[in-house]
This record gives structure tokens, sequence and C-alpha cells, in this order.
């Protein structure tokens, strides 16, 4: 009989535990919700988004257990950037984080209580996503991808000393874009140097606006302008066969093409915006966190490219890069 008692008793102390456990394990195992929205899909933004997805999981959220994860690309059109943000408030997530400043745009245009994290926007202010740099005390904060341009000036003069025109293939409806080429455009002239800016407002547009320059400039450059960067191939066609070296401020942009890309590394880009969309599942509130720039850069080099494009790349500049691409 004792014996009896005794075991339940350990059954009764068993099972009090598991549930104790269970208890105490069900505010972690509370489902997250995540939306992702990019305006289109190229290697540097798919970088972010993955490295948003990888800082989440390994701070233990795991899509499909603890974390509900969506992602919806815009195809590179603001209306379809404005019915995904409208579907996403519809929906109700955690937190959305907006990749590129179209989809951001349209993401703060339709919701002022969802908080919203934006990444691989080059200014957040002058895109009227926030009023300043500093907290915003509204819904939205982020990561900027803003570089400093003296540096890829640098960039352009150690791969041509003689530059003093430089071609800029851009989409004008691209705000990221319009800021580049005005800030550019004065920190040229103050080297005694001049911009060429040759608009093309689709991706079908890039290979001719690039076709514009021929004959007119030292070298092309590229920011992250997403129509550019989407018909990244055309470009490089272009400046391959008619001799032109062509430089970037995407990384990924020099496998795609370019001789040289000075720039951020977009998937750690995403890991630090993965950070703050982490500290706002955490309790955070995102007016209460001032948007941040990339903290991590790199130059990528393309030895192939430079030969095609007719370029004798230094020691110099060979030894400063992170990466040598060979194709």
């Amino acid at each position: 009989m004792r014996n009896s008692i005794i075991k339940l008793c350990m059954l009764l102390s068993l099972s009090l535990a598991t549930f104790c456990s269970f208890a105490d394990a069900e505010p972690k195992a509370e489902q997250k919700f995540v939306a992702i929205t990019a305006i289109v899909e190229h290697p540097a933004l798919d970088n972010v988004r993955k490295g948003v997805e990888d800082e989440l999981k390994d701070n233990g959220y795991i899509n499909g257990q603890n974390l509900k994860l969506q992602f919806a690309s815009a195809q590179g059109t603001s209306a379809n950037a404005a019915q995904i943000a409208k579907q996403f408030a519809a929906s109700k997530p955690d937190v959305i984080v907006g990749i590129a400043t179209p989809s951001t745009q349209a993401l703060v245009a339709t919701t002022k209580n969802i908080p919203i994290v934006f990444t691989a926007v080059t200014d957040p202010v002058a895109a009227k996503l926030t009023s300043n740099w500093e907290a915003s005390k509204t819904n939205v904060t982020g990561v900027s991808d803003a570089l400093p341009l003296d540096s890829q000036i640098e960039m352009m003069l150690k791969i041509k000393p003689d530059a003093k025109n430089i071609g800029y293939v851009y989409s004008p409806s691209e705000v990221n874009s319009t800021i580049v080429l005005k800030e550019l455009r004065s920190a040229l002239e103050k080297r005694g140097m001049k911009i060429i800016a040759a608009p093309a407002q689709r991706t079908s547009d890039i290979s001719t606006a690039a076709q514009s320059l021929k004959g007119k400039v030292d070298m092309i450059y590229t920011t992250t302008d997403n129509n550019v960067v989407s018909a990244y191939e055309a470009l490089a066609k272009v400046a391959n066969e008619n001799k032109i070296p062509l430089l970037a401020s995407d990384p990924d942009s020099a496998e795609r093409g370019a001789i040289a890309a000075l720039g951020m590394s977009y998937y750690d880009l995403g890991r630090q915006a993965g950070k703050i969309v982490i500290r706002i599942l955490n309790g955070e509130n995102p007016g209460d966190i001032p948007p941040q720039v990339g903290n991590i850069t790199q130059l990528t080099i393309n030895k192939k490219a430079a030969e095609r494009q007719g370029v004798t790349l230094s020691e110099d500049i060979l030894k400063s890069a992170a990466k040598i691409v060979e194709k």
C-alpha cells in the first residue's frame, strides 16, 4: 500500500512538473508574424532578405514554429508595392520589413500603427520615411545603405587615374538614385570632374541609355538603382563592347560585369535590420530606435571584367579587395 502511495505521488509530481514546464514554455512558443516585401528580386536585395531571415533564425525564431514569415515581391512596380502594403496591413503582422525605398514608401503611406523596419534605403529623410535621423517617435525605423561618396570617387581614380567624365545610368523615378546623382555631381565638381547622366525609366531602356554614353565618358558608375541592377548584364555588355570601365556601389554587381564595386555587404545590412526586428519583437517601440547606417563595406574586384573593358588593375587595388572574382 505504502509503495502504491509513493508511486502515485511520484506520478503526480512528474505530471505537475511537466505541466509547469509546458506553462513556462508557452510564452516563448508564442508565434510571431514578420512580413517582408521588396520592390524587386535581384542579388543585392535577395541578400538583404536572407540576412534578415538568418538573423531571426539565429536568435531562435524558427519559421513554421514560433515564427510566421511571409514575403512578397512587387516585381519592380509601385502599383504592386502599394497593393502588397495594403494586404500586409490587413493581415496585421508584428513587424513589416520594407526592402528598398519604393516598397517602404508604400508601407509608410498605408499604416501608421504596424512597426516598419526599412533597409536598403539610401536616405530615409529625403524619401520622407522619417523626418530626421533621430528616433522618429512613429512606427518607422531601419537601416540605410548610404555610402560616403568620397570613397567611391577614390575607387574611380584608382581604376582610371585620368578620369574626368563619369557616366551615370539611373532610373529618374527612384529616389535613391536621384539623391546620389545630385550629391555625386557636387562631389565630382570639387575635383574638377563631371557627371553625365543617362536616364533609363525601365529595365528595357538600360542598354540604350548606356549606349548614349559612348564616346562621352571615361567610365560608367552605377548605384543600387533597382532597374539598373535588374538588367545589369545588359549594361555590362555595352561596357565590354565599347571598352568603357564599369564600376558600382553594389558588391554583387562585380560578379555580374563591373570591374570594381565598393559598397555595403547587403547580407550584413539585412542582419543589421534583423537585429532591429528582434528588438521590436521583444517589446521595443520602433519610434524609440534611431535609424542606422550599414556598418560593413567591402571592395570586390572582377579581373576578367577589367580585361574585357581594357583596364589594367594596379597591385594596390588588388591587395585592397576583400574579394576577387575571375569570371
